[in-house]
């Protein structure tokens, strides 16, 4: 029997409930939580936004980026790096990131196969050459 719409949406609501639950969601929140309760991390961060503001409306107006502006950055990204709560976020975030990756590819392998045997077959999918489905991920 084939799946209407509302089926698809109820299951991809479960999905999304499921990866709520996975334990780098849990870690992404509590690096987030950590940095936001660090007022140097915070100050850092804020810090480098206002740098890379500034530099784009400079460069914006035409006016280049001296070497030393480009030093100040990269020492402020060093800094901003070693910090060790910033660190337990970005293995957080890369870890978080994985798992959508492999759900993405998940569900997107099946639709993929479904589009090339309907080609294949020349039942009423498009036409060899003609548009396609392109998936985010």
């Amino acid at each position: 029997m084939p799946a209407d719409t509302q089926q698809i949406i109820d299951a991809a609501e479960k999905l999304g409930k499921l990866i709520t639950e996975h334990s780098a969601i849990t870690r992404y929140a509590d690096a987030q939580k950590a940095i936001a309760a660090d007022p140097e991390a915070s100050r850092l961060f804020q810090q480098f936004d206002q740098e890379v503001q500034a530099l784009g409306q400079q460069e914006q107006s035409g006016q280049p980026i001296t070497a030393a502006q480009k030093q100040k950055l990269q020492m402020l990204q060093q800094t901003i790096a070693s910090n060790l709560k910033v660190k337990a976020f970005s293995i957080a975030q890369m870890e978080l990131t994985e798992l959508l990756r492999k759900v993405s590819q998940a569900w997107q392998k099946p639709v993929a196969e479904a589009q090339q045997g309907a080609k294949a077959s020349g039942g009423n999918g498009a036409a060899a050459g003609g548009p396609k489905l392109v998936y985010p991920g």
